[in-house]
């Protein structure tokens, strides 16, 4: 009966992501604020009402004694409900515990139909049934199961009814006011036991398996995908329901665990959305850690890739005027230059802003006229990007900005050269090939955890220290 406000709370509860108070080392963490709670309150309230619009109740038949005619026989049957509301509603978090939903002045109408017969008489007609002062009250208990997704199971469950008025047409309803106050009583005790009963059959048909839709992996490509499994049960605290995921990046041929530990973050309690979440740098840095290990941060420029506009050739020629023994030995020849990151990037996140400082190594060869590659050098580089993140409704996307870039020599097959007569050379690489690389595949971005039909809008995203603030409102529909 209540599945509604459950429903959607527990909805908003998986998708929302951030913020216990104090600290945790999660890779992604999540809260639902009071504003979120009142969301789902408000859809919940309308799935409820719908809900107990199809309730079915039982017949309900017996017998009583009257004076003359001695025992006679009824039935009260093909009970409809007509008209359902409910007025006043709560959700809340209860500490330790998880959900508390509350209903209070619901009122329902009722129509049916009555038989009776005796020895000496049968009749049948209609009645009216008003039920008024419908009180509800239910426990949800949340957790989470072995693939690290939500679970959700009613804890308690108590409905009570303070008035229940029948009214009987026809000829003999008379006879059924003469003992209406026991059939009265005998509708508010099924009733509240119909209540209660729905509740605990919606809970683990209709909520718990919505709450498996949740994703607990992504697959990114076909090296990597994350892992968004919660590590523990959701904690209600006084005025919101918090939760800590796995939050990182795995490999998908060979999973093993991060080389090193989230960082504690310490998040500001902020409430103008219904959801927030704190995207920590480790999740970004795992995914580091996962594509260096693999290999997977390799990239090649070649001449084909340079704007045709551009007289900077990837060429011998272009690279004659810096180190002449290349032009000398391979005239006239393309040339390839592969890279490849020498150790695992890091994110760094702080409030004012997002940096990179890769470490890189540039190794240039010669395009013999057989396509064979002959080595020339090799460089080091150190390079400084400013990194730039948005929220695009189910993803993150990013963006580099290359900001400095040191180059050092670490092997030569040509000789010594100055590395520093190069340096704008390599920039140029840099900036208009390969960054634009990069940036294409980080536009692809990675998705957030949501179940389905589940919409965010109002987005916001802030760096904090070592970690985002990603914010949104829910809609579900």
């Amino acid at each position: 009966m209540a599945t509604g406000n459950l429903l959607l709370a527990s909805l908003l509860l998986s998708l929302a992501l951030v913020l216990a108070k104090g600290t945790t080392n999660s890779g992604f963490v999540g809260r639902i604020t009071d504003k979120g709670l009142d969301y789902a309150r408000q859809v919940g309230v309308a799935v409820l009402q719908q809900k107990l619009a199809t309730l079915t109740l039982p017949d309900f038949s017996g017998s009583f004694r009257v004076h003359v005619l001695g025992n006679v026989q009824y039935k009260l049957h093909s009970l409809k409900i007509q008209h359902f509301q409910l007025p006043s509603s709560t959700i809340a978090p209860v500490p330790d515990a998880g959900l508390k939903v509350s209903i209070t002045n619901a009122f329902a109408e009722l129509t049916g139909d009555w038989e009776v017969k005796s020895w000496k008489l049968k009749d049948h007609g209609s009645f009216d049934l008003k039920v008024e002062g419908l009180s509800v009250s239910v426990g949800l208990k949340l957790g989470t199961d072995a693939t690290g997704r939500p679970t959700a199971a009613t804890s308690d469950c108590s409905a009570h009814i303070s008035g229940v008025n029948v009214h009987f047409s026809g000829k003999l309803s008379w006879l059924y006011n003469l003992f209406h106050k026991k059939i009265e009583s005998l509708f508010r005790k099924t009733m509240e036991s119909k209540v209660c009963e729905e509740v605990a059959s919606s809970v683990s048909s209709k909520l718990q398996p919505f709450l498996q839709t949740l994703s607990v992996t992504a697959k990114i490509d076909h090296v990597a995908g994350i892992d968004y499994s919660l590590v523990g049960p959701p904690v209600a605290t006084n005025s919101s329901l918090d939760l800590d995921l796995k939050g990182e990046f795995f490999s998908l041929t060979h999973r093993s665990p991060a080389p090193f530990p989230a960082p504690a973050l310490a998040f500001p309690v902020d409430h103008d959305r219904m959801l927030y979440s704190g995207i920590s740098s480790y999740l970004f840095n795992t995914a580091g850690s996962v594509y260096f290990t693999a290999g997977a941060l390799a990239y090649e420029i070649t001449d084909d890739m340079i704007p045709k506009e551009f007289k900077i050739r990837l060429n011998t020629s272009s690279f004659g005027p810096f180190i002449p023994e290349v032009e000398k030995r391979y005239p006239d020849m393309l040339m390839k230059l592969h890279v490849l990151s020498s150790s695992a990037p890091s994110l760094n996140i702080t409030p004012e802003g997002l940096s990179l400082a890769p470490e890189v190594d540039v190794q240039a060869f010669a395009i013999l006229p057989n396509s064979t590659l002959a080595p020339l050098f090799v460089l080091g580089a150190s390079a400084s990007a400013l990194a730039k993140v948005a929220a695009r409704s189910t993803k993150i996307v990013g963006a580099l900005e290359l900001s400095r870039l040191q180059l050092s020599l670490k092997h030569s097959d040509v000789g010594p050269f100055s590395v520093q007569l190069m340096q704008s050379l390599i920039n140029f690489y840099a900036s208009n090939i390969l960054i634009p690389q990069i940036n294409a595949r980080l536009a692809e971005g990675f998705p957030l955890p949501l179940l389905d039909h589940v919409q965010l809008s109002n987005l916001i995203l802030e760096p904090r220290q070592d970690f985002l603030l990603f914010g949104a409102d829910a809609h579900y529909g």
